[in-house]
């Protein structure tokens, strides 16, 4: 089994891959949208996302000649976190079935904060007021955008929306176990053929003959979520997990953009005001993160 090479700092490299993998993303979630739009079922587009996105992973495996990155002693962990992820990417893209891109964007950045109370829980790590009182502030920002009392937004949508957020945060939670012994590529490919080989198994069922239009969208959905997810893990090898991770927020600046540009959606004054809120915090969970010397790279996500 191959282990990572040492990171090499350039910090310049690491925030614009950053930039470029929250770009990827926004045009991932966009196609979902328009996918979704155009009759294309929830199993497709979880296999479609994988099943294009499999050629970068690859072409990527041979450029760093790591041909042994399918080489595990840890399968069943594989599967577990799997599962998870898996479950995790089939409740955003629900998510974004129902929800504007924005708002959907919004309450994802919640998965920080719902990182924080599980490292807590589940790992026993020591987590002090400050990063507490961030959490606490954040989840107040969730709930500006949700507007309980009264939301514009289907509920159907935002359940699903945080849901998804703190099945990011299971995500996160189970790499920094996993990525103590696995590589990157190994977690990354593992998950991916995990996720084929499930979501292939409804084809049968859900599948269905799509016009070029429709196929031209799944085909950048994978793509844009298979380099996505290179140009995310590849960020933490140059860069500290503090340089690039408030970078994560121009997401939102992309799905405002999109929103606006293919759906005629324009984001809410709750939306603005909630998001700023969860920014924020946000943002000072990482800066506690780094005074408490844990920024340190972590694998990618999804």
């Amino acid at each position: 089994m191959h282990a990572a090479a040492p990171p090499v700092q350039n910090r310049l490299l690491g925030i614009a891959l950053r930039i470029g993998a929250t770009t990827c993303f926004a045009g991932m979630a966009a196609a979902i949208k328009l996918a979704s739009q155009a009759g294309v079922s929830l199993p497709e587009l979880a296999f479609y996302r994988f099943a294009f996105g499999l050629p970068p992973l690859l072409a990527w495996i041979a450029w760093t000649r790591n041909a042994g990155a399918w080489r595990t002693q840890r399968p069943l962990a594989h599967l577990g976190r799997g599962a998870i992820g898996l479950t995790t990417m089939v409740l955003s893209f629900a998510a974004l079935t129902y929800l504007p891109l924005a708002e959907a964007a919004t309450i994802g950045f919640a998965a920080p904060l719902f990182s924080v109370a599980l490292s807590a829980l589940v790992l026993g790590e020591p987590v002090g007021w400050h990063r507490w009182s961030a959490v606490a502030l954040g989840f107040a920002g969730v709930l500006v955008v949700m507007q309980p009392a009264g939301s514009h937004l289907p509920i159907a949508g935002l359940v699903l929306a945080l849901l998804g957020a703190a099945g990011t945060a299971a995500v996160t939670i189970t790499l920094r176990q996993i990525g103590r012994t696995e590589a990157t590529p190994t977690i990354v490919l593992w998950f991916t053929c995990f996720s084929m080989l499930v979501t292939g198994a409804f084809l049968p069922f859900y599948g269905r003959a799509h016009d070029g239009a429709t196929w031209a969208i799944l085909l950048a959905l994978g793509t844009f979520g298979g380099l996505g997810q290179l140009f995310l893990t590849s960020a933490l090898r140059f860069a500290p997990v503090s340089a690039v991770v408030p970078f994560d927020y121009t997401q939102l600046i992309w799905a405002v953009l999109l929103g606006w540009a293919l759906f005629g959606t324009h984001p809410a004054a709750s939306t603005w005001a909630g998001a700023a809120v969860i920014v924020g915090s946000g943002l000072y969970t990482v800066f506690r993160e780094h005074k408490l010397g844990r920024d340190k790279p972590r694998p990618a996500l999804l």
